[in-house]
Parts: C-alpha cells; structure tokens; sequence
C-alpha cells in the first residue's frame, strides 16, 4: 500500500488512496471480516453507488465474512435486501444488521435480565423498527399514557400528531430511547433530516435527552463482530460518516476505511483525530488495495 507526504493529494484512484500511520491500522491481509455501512457506501438514496457487487464477490472468495451494519432504522433486513437487489447487489437479510434490530435486541434484553421494568412501547418510526421490537417480544402501544418506553426511529412521513403522542408520554416517565443518532442522510436530493433530527425536536420538546444505541455505541459494532465471530482487530468498518461509523469503530480497536461517497470529505476525514486508517473515493478503490495487499503476501 502506498502513503503519501503530500499532506493533501488528490484521490482519484488506488495510487492516491491514503494509509496514515495512527493504531488501528488497515493491515488489510489480516482482515477476516467486512463491516459495511449501507447508505453512502452502498448507495445513496435509490442510486446504486459502483462496484458494490464486484466487492462483495471479492471478499467472499477471499474468504472473508461480512455485514451490511446500517443506523437507517426504516426498513426490514427482507426490505433492505429486496433494496439491494434492483441494484443488482445480492445480500440475504442474514447479511443485514440494522439499529433498529439493535436498539429492540438491547431493549428486551435489559427486560429479561431485570435491568429495566416490563412494560409497552409507543414507538416514532417506520416498518423497520416496528417489525423489530415485535420480532424482540415487545409489546406495542399507540397510547402514550400507557408507555412505559418512547423508540423513535427514521420516520419519512412524520406529523405533528406523532410528535405530540412521543412528548406525552416522554413527559408522562416514559424512557427515550433513540435507534441512532444521525441528523441527516444522503438522497439523490441531498441531506435530508434524520433520526438525530427527529430526537433533536422531541428532547427539545420534553426536556429529556434520549438513550442512543446505535452506532457509534459499542453494543452495535460488538453484536456484529457476535454475528461474524470475530474480533476486532481482524474486522474493518468501512463507513461514510466519522462520528458514526468510524469514530465508534476505532474506540473498539477496529481498523476503518472512509468513503467519500457520502457525509464526510477527505478534510473532515483527514482533520479527524484519530483518522480512519484508510481514506478511499470508493468501493472499487478500496477492492484495488484489497487486491494489491493480498497479492503481495501471496
């Protein structure tokens, strides 16, 4: 892998791929395992982003395990995959890990083991999130008086009415929970509002700030690496997003890779302290520096 002193040279193909020297390190040979993050790296919006397929077809004959680990709370794992696949990107929903999925496991997980109370949930979101806390065991509620906990996910069609039910029944001791704390994501239009935006508004109206699970909490990354049976040191999250992709990734000791097909910018990603370890336009850059490290410890 090539480095650079140029502290700012361009990034148009594997020669101008970035490996900067802080711990973790992207020492791509040993890497057992692929994190991906969905929108921004896969796609943005409805757009296919390139190369994803030919990525995945490389890490599965290479032998390397991987998962989609998405914040974007909206949709079902089968969702995501029927997503994919009029992209032409083909991944199971075994293959599909979302915060949504993870904010329901970590609820009905501190139920079961006495560390938060039984109760019901009224939930801000869409099919995603509901199908997860029901697939959890959680009971639902439409009624914000009998709640005992508040979930708020991505939302595309929100009204004042739902905003107004989460306010009461935060107000009225329900704990707020939020799925992850995004303030945007990428469209074919541009940002759009996200859940961070949506929890933004509702701790403002209730004067309570919410409980965060998914990235860059460490229960996300941890029940991945769980689901691949792997370690840290052997799994890479390729991400978009610093303070959520990568930043979480790195406190755990897992190498990263940025993107620039999202959020971030290569000075953003650059003036990041600590900075992923490896800065790459996209997916086919980051398959050419698999390809180029692999061969050269064949």
């Amino acid at each position: 892998m090539l480095t650079h002193s140029d502290p700012n040279p361009p990034l148009s193909n594997l020669q101008s791929s970035i490996l900067n020297s802080q711990p973790p390190s992207a020492n791509l040979p040993s890497i057992r395992a692929v994190l991906l993050d969905m929108d921004g790296v896969l796609y943005v919006g409805d757009r296919p982003l390139p190369g994803v397929q030919d990525f995945l077809d490389y890490l599965d004959a290479t032998g390397r395990r991987w998962l989609c680990v998405t914040n974007n709370a909206s949709k079902t794992p089968a969702m995501f995959t029927e997503k994919l696949a009029t992209m032409g990107v083909h991944a199971s929903p075994e293959r599909i890990f979302s915060s949504a999925q993870a904010t329901a496991m970590w609820l009905a997980e501190q139920i079961q083991t006495g560390q938060a109370r039984p109760g019901k949930v009224i939930m801000l979101g869409m099919e995603g999130l509901r199908c997860a806390l029901l697939d959890a065991g959680l009971e639902l509620t439409d009624d914000p008086f009998d709640a005992a906990y508040a979930v708020v996910g991505a939302h595309f069609h929100v009204t004042y009415d739902d905003f107004a039910d989460l306010t009461l029944a935060i107000r009225n001791g329900a704990r707020f929970i939020g799925t992850n704390p995004d303030t945007s994501f990428p469209s074919e239009r541009g940002l759009l509002p996200g859940t961070g935006s949506l929890l933004a508004l509702l701790a403002a109206a209730s004067e309570v700030e919410p409980l965060i699970i998914g990235k860059p909490n460490a229960a996300m990354f941890e029940e991945a690496m769980h689901l691949l049976h792997t370690q840290p040191a052997e799994t890479i999250m390729v991400g978009d997003r610093y303070e959520t992709d990568i930043a979480g990734a790195i406190k755990l000791g897992m190498p990263t890779a940025g993107v620039l097909t999202g959020i971030t910018n290569e000075t953003d990603f650059r003036a990041a302290d600590p900075p992923p370890a490896l800065i790459v336009p996209d997916l086919p850059a980051l398959l050419d520096a698999f390809r180029e490290a692999d061969k050269m410890t064949s």
